[in-house]
Parts: C-alpha cells; sequence; structure tokens
C-alpha cells in the first residue's frame, strides 16, 4: 500500500487570485484583437497590486478596473475583510512584446513561442479523467467557496486550502482517504464552531462515506486561527501554484505556468492539447492511465520529441498508444490553437481549481473517442 497526496486552494488564495488577474486580462486583449500577444504577471501585498510584462495587442485594455473588478469579484470587497479592491493602490507596468520573440511566432505557420516541456495526463480513477486525489481536494476547495458566497456558513472568508491523501493498493487502485486538511480564512468566531460547520456542509458534502474509515484523519484550521489571509497574510504571484494547476503532484510538471499567457506560448497550449490526446485515449479504453510528455523549440512548428508512458509493463499496448498518437494528433502550434479553438477560449474559466478536469472547455472535448474506437476494432 501506499500514500499519495494533492492539494488545492481557493480563490482567495493570494497566489490564486494573481493568476485569475492574469487570465482575466489576458481574456480583455484577446476579446478586443484575438491576435493579441499577452505575458501577464501579478504581484499582490497588502497595500499594492503590480502588474507587469510583455503585451502586443490593437486594442486597448483598462487594467486598473480590471484588476478592481476581479479582485472585489472574489470577495475582498470591504475594509473589514481585510483587503479592499475598491481602494487598493494598482501600479501596471506592461511592455511590449519583443521582437526576437515575436520572430518566432509572427509567421505564416506559427512556431513555438518558446522552447520547453510539456506533460497532459488522463486516468480512469473518475469520471472526469482526472487523479482521485486532485478530484477531490478540487471538490473540497470548491465547496468551500460556495459555502462562503451562499453564506451558508456565514463568517468564512475568501482564502482557504484544502488537501487530501489518498492510501492506494498495490497495483495502485485507490481503497480510501488517509488524511484530509482544511484551512479556511474565517471572522473571529469559536474556532470549535468553524470545525463542525466545515466537517457538516463541506467534507460531509463533498466525500463519499466509502472513503471514510475510523482512521481517517480529519485536521480543519489546525493552526486554530486564520483571520488574517490573502494577500495581507501572503504575498500573491501568478504562476506559484502550477501542481494545483495541473494534476496535483501525480506526474512531473514541465516548470512553465499557464495564466496570462496567450496561446502562442506552448508552456500554456501544448499542454492542454497533452490533455486533449490523453483524455480521448484513455476514454476510448485503450488505456488506463496515460502521461505524455512534449517538448519544443523557440520559432518551430513541430515538437522536438514526444514520450509516452502508460504505467504498465506493455510494449505493444505503448506502440498502439504511439500509433493513435500519430494517427489522430498533431501537436504543431498552429493545429492546437485551431483544433482546440484556443483563440476564443474563455480563459477565466481555466483559472480555479485545476485548468483540468472541466468539461465545458475545448481542451476537455471527448472528440475522437468514438474513431479511436472504430480505428482499433478494424
Amino acid at each position: 500500500m501506499k500514500l499519495i497526496t494533492s492539494e488545492s486552494v481557493t480563490i482567495g488564495h493570494p497566489d490564486k487570485m494573481c493568476d485569475l488577474i492574469s487570465d482575466s486580462i489576458l481574456d480583455a486583449y484577446l476579446k478586443g484583437d484575438p491576435d493579441s500577444r499577452v505575458a501577464c504577471e501579478v504581484m499582490a501585498t497588502s497595500k499594492k497590486i503590480i502588474v507587469s510584462g510583455e503585451v502586443t495587442s490593437k486594442t486597448k485594455v483598462d487594467v486598473t478596473d480590471i484588476v478592481r473588478k476581479t479582485v472585489t469579484s472574489i470577495g475582498y470587497d470591504n475594509d473589514e475583510v481585510g483587503y479592499n479592491g475598491n481602494n487598493i493602490e494598482i501600479e501596471v507596468l506592461l511592455n511590449t512584446q519583443s521582437p526576437d520573440i515575436s520572430r518566432g511566432v509572427n509567421k505564416e505557420i506559427l512556431g513555438a513561442g518558446d522552447q520547453g516541456l510539456m506533460f497532459g495526463y488522463a486516468t480512469n480513477e473518475t469520471d472526469t479523467f482526472m487523479p482521485i486525489t486532485l478530484y477531490y481536494a478540487n471538490k473540497l476547495a470548491e465547496r468551500l467557496e460556495f459555502v462562503r458566497k451562499e453564506r451558508i456558513i456565514p463568517y468564512l472568508l475568501p482564502d482557504g486550502k484544502t488537501q487530501v491523501t489518498f492510501m492506494f493498493s498495490d497495483d495502485n487502485n485507490p481503497m480510501c482517504i488517509d488524511t484530509i486538511v482544511i484551512s479556511s480564512q474565517h471572522k473571529e468566531i469559536d474556532i470549535e464552531i468553524l470545525r463542525n460547520d466545515i466537517k457538516k456542509y463541506v467534507i460531509d458534502y463533498v466525500i463519499p462515506k466509502e472513503y471514510l474509515n475510523s482512521d481517517t484523519k480529519i485536521y480543519i484550521n489546525p493552526t486554530g486561527r486564520f483571520v488574517i489571509g490573502g494577500p495581507v497574510g501572503d504575498t500573491g504571484l501568478t504562476g506559484r501554484k502550477i501542481i494545483v494547476d495541473t494534476y496535483g503532484g501525480i506526474i512531473p510538471h514541465g516548470g512553465g505556468a499557464f495564466s496570462g499567457k496567450d496561446y502562442t506560448k506552448v508552456d500554456r497550449t501544448a499542454a492542454y492539447y497533452a490533455r486533449y490526446v490523453c483524455k480521448n485515449i484513455v476514454a476510448s479504453g485503450l488505456c488506463n492511465k496515460l502521461m505524455i510528455q512534449v517538448s519544443y523549440a523557440i520559432g518551430v512548428s513541430k515538437p522536438l520529441a514526444i514520450y509516452v508512458d502508460i504505467f504498465e509493463d506493455n510494449l505493444e499496448l505503448k506502440r498502439k498508444v504511439e500509433d493513435v498518437i500519430n494517427k489522430f494528433f498533431d501537436f504543431s502550434p498552429q493545429n492546437m490553437v485551431d483544433e482546440l479553438d484556443l483563440k476564443n477560449l474563455d480563459y477565466k474559466k481555466t483559472t480555479c481549481y485545476s485548468h483540468f478536469g472541466k468539461n465545458d472547455l475545448s481542451y476537455e472535448k471527448l472528440d475522437k473517442v468514438s474513431k479511436i474506437k472504430e480505428y482499433l476494432n478494424n
């Protein structure tokens, strides 16, 4: 047996707030000019938000207004919660994209916007084809946000984190939950009331009873107090929650963050496409789990290499998977953008509770499953 852990954060976590601001700015530029080039980074402190990066676009965007609306929509909208987007100081330091970079992407055939390696993954552990540890960590974080906004637990504040540890059998099947950790920012309240409410309205609502037993450990606000949170308690930065954003540490991460980057950045686009490939292949029943690593060179329109891992010692099956990838999928940047319609993606929808496992996003579609099954049956 073994233990595997994944974590998630709420929309009010300072790093995730910065991610959401970055993606909101990206959406605004792409809405006005689908050919915009955007790489937007945000830092949030207790007294200030700084927006920096590179943007080349034909449209004008009121960045300061987007920042304020995003921060207040999260719930940081009055002085009583410790952080107020209506009066926070905002500094915008956006430059144009380097011409040395634009040479690689502004071509008749779109080249990769940078070098790097990206990963995709899918597993049949859950109906979303996401790892079960991250699936439930995200569900807990989403529920924590819901009970706060709907005032089911009225004294909760926007910042929060969750963590789930599953026990797996020797043949890698999830058995039960070993540990749940939830920390939620709150107003002044008796800690036992908070713990009882989160247990009742969050954990009991989200976690199926069959995954809990007498040995399951539950820690709710284990320090006993979490009143100071958000950017007041910890500086936030875009791109600092890359494991939450992907697969919860189940597979490697290439290193590049997603939020604030337009579709020419393969850090984001190739990771989305690799997920699309893995999900369709696993959903076809060809294998139970699949990881793909893909690498690029800046300005080059084809990937340098694609590596496949099916997590079992079956060379014939691996070759079948590789054959399906070569026949049905094209990792060139232009195709990935077109096939997934990434010029028109609502990037704000991707930001929170992982970029994957949400069926209303274009790269989560299962449009190749029937074609793969037909090909394998012939």
